[in-house]
């Protein structure tokens, strides 16, 4: 079924419907430690949270960070039709591409975004995987746009867990949803590609650091 088809438009306004209303059902405790919600008053910054979190996200930024747009790097797949749509409907940007498809174009895109004064928003480890690793991507536009990036992990109570290949978090109605800001962190000027791995395990284990919480 197209996305541009009545049925499909019908269907995506009914689910969003009965999303907005399940997510008004999980109780929200924010922790921030290192003001990340100061920092994103004064400055715009690039969020990063794993694949496998990303559902319940505008839960979390609408109470959190209501002054300034965020835009989220969406795949440009089908799947990522889906998942934009969505996301454009909570209120939120979106920017398309990936390493794979219309790389170039999403670069120059989270640039100007950045350049602009809005948040962008990465899953380092998606589309596709490995689970909990980071891609280069988001040392590298953090690299170029001198912006922090602000690590966010969340929790829930009660989850249920899908058989996909990072085992995709879906909380239970009615959930405490625990929602964790990491230290900003901060990418200084890369010379060789052995200092930027050196900084891509820095925010993968800075990202960690969070899901390790007890």
């Amino acid at each position: 079924m197209k996305l541009e088809s009545w049925r499909a438009r019908a269907l995506i306004a009914f689910g969003f419907g009965l999303y907005r209303l399940w997510a008004r059902t999980l109780r929200l405790q924010v922790e921030d430690p290192h003001d990340v919600v100061g920092v994103v008053r004064s400055q715009p910054v690039i969020f990063a949270i794993w694949h496998n979190r990303l559902l319940m996200l505008p839960r979390v930024f609408d109470p959190c960070f209501p002054t300034r747009q965020s835009f989220g790097l969406i795949s440009a797949s089908r799947d990522g039709d889906l998942i934009a749509t969505f996301i454009e409907r909570s209120g939120y940007g979106t920017i398309r591409g990936s390493s794979s498809r219309k790389g170039v174009i999403a670069l120059r895109q989270l640039m100007d975004t950045l350049a602009a004064g809005d948040n962008v928003l990465f899953t380092p480890d998606g589309p596709r995987g490995p689970v909990y690793q980071a891609s280069q991507g988001v040392v590298f536009v953090a690299k170029k746009s001198g912006a922090p990036v602000v690590p966010i992990h969340m929790e829930y109570s009660s989850c249920w867990r899908l058989k996909s290949w990072d085992r995709f978090v879906v909380p239970r109605p009615f959930a405490k949803l625990r929602a964790i800001f990491g230290a900003p962190i901060h990418f200084e000027p890369i010379a060789d590609a052995n200092q930027f791995e050196v900084e891509r395990l820095r925010l993968q284990t800075g990202m960690m650091s969070l899901v390790e919480q007890p």
